[in-house]
């Protein structure tokens, strides 16, 4: 039965779908309006696609999809930002603190 045969990926053709430029824009604008912007390359999950996470010098932080971890590190090569992969450095404490601030603020 070729009903539960899986499609096999064809070489060279990237998975999921293409960054948006909209994506693109967003990022280089959170660089551009922030002082201290690191990135972070967050895997491809069954979830989600690649994503990459900058995060500026207060913690603030913004997220988007990217074409994979070469993307993210083309992406942050262009910007002339530090790029690190969050599965070896984790994340930095003052986006945690970030976070918590917000939260607090909500509350």
């Amino acid at each position: 039965m070729s009903w539960f045969r899986r499609r096999k990926a064809t070489p060279g053709r990237q998975s999921g779908r293409p960054t948006a430029q909209a994506d693109l824009d967003h990022l280089e604008n959170f660089v551009r309006s922030r002082r201290g912007v690191e990135a972070f390359i967050e895997p491809k999950t069954t979830v989600t696609e690649t994503t990459v996470m900058l995060i500026a010098h207060d913690g603030e932080w913004t997220r988007r999809r990217v074409e994979g971890p070469e993307g993210a590190r083309r992406f942050a090569h262009r910007m002339a930002i530090p790029i690190y992969d969050v599965r070896l450095v984790g994340y930095p404490q003052r986006m945690r603190d970030y976070n918590e601030r917000r939260k607090r603020a909500a509350n």
